[in-house]
């Protein structure tokens, strides 16, 4: 029996969602999240051999059919969307998504909450996974943190009230809380966003999956074909944010939006001796600043795309060195170790206003 956590909004497990969907929304649920390892109707029918759903596909939408970025591979779904159950009235959503704590949850809290405010407005929603205690917790926490501006903590236990036994794991959780540190958003632009995407790539890396150029972040010294009113508002919006360029080409190789920014550390120079200089002899704030940039990584990077663990990054123009990069990390000169680090000296490149 489902658990209704807000009007017209329920959370259940697979059987809930199958009674519904082979014997007609009892309920009053016309709208179903599933949020299961495989979009597929036929799931339903794998849990339960006597189980048979029809269902008519609408659509499908994947990674690279979606307008924003993210750190799902192109050829992956994103969702799935088609009319289901008894006389096909049913309209049901599929999220692939598996409950462990390394599967990506981010990527796809926007479309489950745009699904859900839609399906309130039409009529009910059930969100469910498989036994209805992890992936549908961590969905509807998202949507009770986006819509009534909860923390975590506060939208976890707002749910509990309704059903006491829900429990996102540990990964869902720490995303979350990158989700309330966006502002209830999930903000591609936000330092949050992309230190968890190259989390991803990481991880990806180390696993011996092949980084492809689509995961890497778009060239910008490619030309694109936007409207002149875009354009407009885009010299606007970067008018006082900084670019990298090339020092013997000119090429633009990185934005101010490619820049992971990082916490600086003393490391090696706390013990390094220092010329007084005037002013507060114990404030060193002026002395000293990174010599490198770090920015997440880019399409002009050949040898990243190649596999490589380490090596340099050159130009994708003049080939000329513009520094270093390795997915164990590097050490700032400032102390700070980033990993993985993919690092431009400023010695060999030009910091320019847009």
């Amino acid at each position: 029996m489902p658990y209704t956590v807000r009007e017209n909004l329920s959370i259940g497990n697979i059987g809930d969602a199958a009674e519904i969907l082979e014997n007609g929304a009892a309920q009053s649920v016309t709208h179903i999240l599933s949020v299961l390892s495989s979009a597929s109707i036929s799931f339903f029918s794998e849990w339960k051999t006597t189980l048979s759903i029809p269902a008519m596909e609408i659509t499908k939408v994947h990674v690279a059919d979606a307008a924003a970025k993210s750190a799902l591979p192109p050829e992956k779904l994103l969702y799935s969307l088609e009319y289901a159950g008894r006389d096909l009235k049913l309209v049901r959503m599929a999220v692939p998504l598996r409950d462990t704590e390394k599967d990506d949850l981010l990527d796809y809290l926007e479309v489950c909450i745009d699904f859900i405010d839609r399906g309130r407005k039409e009529g009910s929603v059930l969100v469910h996974c498989f036994a209805g205690v992890s992936r549908s917790a961590a969905i509807i926490t998202a949507y009770l943190m986006r819509t009534e501006r909860l923390s975590v903590e506060d939208a976890l236990e707002s749910l509990r009230q309704s059903c006491e036994f829900v429990c996102p794991n540990d990964g869902f959780l720490e995303q979350l809380k990158m989700f309330e540190g966006m502002g209830f958003k999930v903000d591609h632009s936000s330092p949050i966003y992309k230190r968890f995407r190259l989390k991803i790539l990481y991880e990806n890396h180390f696993s011996g999956l092949r980084i492809d150029s689509s995961k890497l972040g778009a060239d910008p010294g490619m030309p694109v074909e936007i409207s002149s009113e875009a354009e407009e508002t885009t010299k606007v919006e970067n008018n006082h944010s900084p670019t990298y360029r090339c020092k013997k080409c000119r090429r633009l190789v990185a934005l101010q939006e490619h820049v992971i920014d990082h916490v600086p550390g003393e490391g090696e120079r706390a013990f390094e001796f220092h010329k007084r200089r005037g002013g507060n002899p114990f404030n060193k704030s002026d002395e000293f600043e990174c010599s490198s940039v770090f920015i997440e990584p880019l399409r002009w990077m050949k040898a990243v795309e190649e596999g490589a663990m380490e090596g340099k990054l050159s130009c994708a123009h003049c080939d000329a060195r513009l520094g270093y990069f390795n997915w164990s990390g590097i050490q700032c000169s400032c102390g700070s170790w980033i990993t993985p680090a993919f690092q431009l000296h400023k010695s060999w490149i030009d910091v320019s206003p847009m």
